[in-house]
């Protein structure tokens, strides 16, 4: 009862008029910022910071935070519409969506990332206004082992969940690793595949690789198939939005494990961008149409979507509750309250009551808002496919290169976008799949550096990996599901299906 009176202030604190409209100017600035490819919401918010530092820290963080709140619903625009993610967490988006798209069902898509999205968010929200001093304790049993353990079931995952073949996966998966590998090592300090170019030493840029391997790589195969010179069909009707709302309910279950997906990796802090892949990945594996994934299923968008925003507003709590920032975000919001003379912990919640629960509230009516703003120009944003794409496809190269240059203000970049680019027209041609390139890309210096640091600990002992029951039941299931091909086909060996059994009674003629 008491989190519900707190709750009540906060809503007010938010309702007065300056709140609220830099709410929605805060919206709105996100949309555009996780529409713009290369931007992303960390680089936005850390961009517009100093415009804050004149205010309340209430009002600031309000304003961020919606600023947040629009990015994560803007990244599934350009993602849907043309292939290209607006932001990392939105690549899995494009897996159905942009087919979707092709086949006339643009706002059908659109409707559905966007009401995901809310659904994600607010389940995330409810779980934060009540479950935070649980769920702060719970972070904190996270150390390198968890968090490589959590990384390890995520790259596991796609392995044993895939439907195409284990070799092209791994095969996709280990050139992430390799290109995730260049730059300097954060443990050690050394150069690693720099070959004395100095601009190397940075890393190959995940936004820069996306934006070359599905932007420009799209464009590759739509010349080499020759560009239309006549726009997709793209019915510019307002009740489309009614109608994927009627069909939206039958999918509940997926809206409910992609939701828990995502709060789990914003809790633990995996982050938005594995918990989109990873919630895509099981939806692919339970779902009946599993089979049908990639070619325009409307549960694959609402599937990474829903885990996305759950992951990317519950990634707030640990850095309200512990200090500890949950995504890229999360930790340019932290910067934020330091400057403000705000310390994070549990304090925070017991010194700072109007700005805690006036964040949480702007949480809540950020979401709705935010549902409102982009569903309004859901028909509009469909209409752009009525463009003939041989008109936008150089619009969409300048976007991208611009997206591209703006990431570290280096020309090299670009000329690393076209190679991206290249790389990915090939894979698409030769039947690769582009999900575990860019799943091992983002996450796999990461991975790298939780488990060295646990080699570390543990002075090289991978018990480790089973040193407590958190640990070891994550690492059993990671290395379960990479086997799982193989334990599969060694179960129908031992007990073969009824429709085996009946195939082998059967006359031969």
């Amino acid at each position: 009862m008491e989190e519900v009176n707190a709750l009540f202030h906060g809503f007010a604190v938010v309702l007065t008029p300056h709140n609220f409209l830099l709410m929605l100017v805060g919206i709105t600035l996100g949309v555009l910022i996780g529409v713009l490819p290369g931007l992303g919401g960390a680089n936005g918010v850390a961009i517009l910071l100093p415009l804050t530092f004149t205010m309340t820290p209430t009002s600031a963080i309000i304003m961020l935070s919606c600023i947040y709140w629009g990015a994560l619903f803007g990244g599934a625009i350009t993602s849907i519409l043309f292939n290209i993610p607006g932001e990392p967490w939105s690549v899995a988006t494009t897996f159905d969506g942009y087919p979707m798209a092709q086949k006339g069902h643009a706002g059908q898509a659109l409707t559905a990332a966007f009401t995901s999205s809310f659904i994600g968010g607010l389940v995330a929200v409810i779980m934060i206004t009540f479950l935070a001093p649980l769920v702060a304790k719970f972070a904190l049993k996270f150390g390198p082992p968890e968090f490589f353990a959590v990384y390890l079931l995520t790259f596991c995952s796609f392995v044993g969940m895939g439907k195409g073949s284990p070799f092209k996966i791994l095969a996709a998966m280990t050139l992430g690793f390799a290109l995730g590998a260049i730059g300097m090592d954060t443990v050690t300090g050394q150069l690693r595949l720099t070959f004395g170019i100095s601009e190397l030493m940075r890393g190959v840029d995940f936004l820069i690789a996306v934006i070359g391997l599905f932007g420009i790589g799209e464009i590759l195969l739509s010349m080499e198939e020759g560009l239309e010179f006549s726009g997709k069909s793209a019915k510019i009707n307002p009740k489309v939005v009614w109608e994927t709302w009627k069909t939206l309910p039958k999918y509940w279950a997926t809206s409910l494990r992609s939701s828990l997906i995502g709060i789990w990796m914003g809790i633990t802090p995996g982050g938005a961008t594995p918990a989109s892949f990873m919630s895509y990945g099981v939806a692919k594996k339970v779902s009946k149409n599993g089979d049908k994934f990639g070619t325009g299923q409307i549960e694959g968008v609402i599937a990474p979507e829903t885990a996305a925003h759950a992951a990317g507003t519950s990634a707030l709590l640990p850095m309200l509750a512990l200090g500890i920032p949950g995504s890229p975000t999360a930790a340019v919001l932290l910067g934020g309250l330091l400057i403000w003379g705000l310390q994070p912990g549990p304090l925070l919640f017991v010194e700072q009551k109007d700005f805690v629960w006036g964040l949480i509230a702007s949480m809540y009516l950020g979401n709705v808002v935010g549902l409102l703003v982009v569903l309004s120009t859901v028909p509009l944003f469909a209409s752009i496919l009525r463009i003939p794409f041989a008109i936008i496809a150089p619009v969409i190269i300048v976007i991208c290169a611009i997206g591209a240059y703006t990431v570290h203000n280096a020309m090299l970049d670009i000329w690393f976008m076209l190679a991206f680019g290249v790389m990915g027209y090939l894979f698409k041609k030769l039947d690769y799949p582009l999900a575990p390139l860019v799943l091992a890309l983002v996450l796999g210096d990461k991975a790298e550096d939780s488990f060295r640091q646990a080699m570390l600990v543990s002075q090289g002992e991978l018990t480790i990996m089973w040193s407590n029951p958190l640990v070891g039941s994550i690492t059993t299931l990671a290395l379960v599901l990479l086997f799982w091909p193989l334990i599969s086909r060694a179960i129908k060996i031992i007990r073969p299906t009824p429709v085996d059994e009946l195939s082998k009674q059967q006359p031969v003629d």
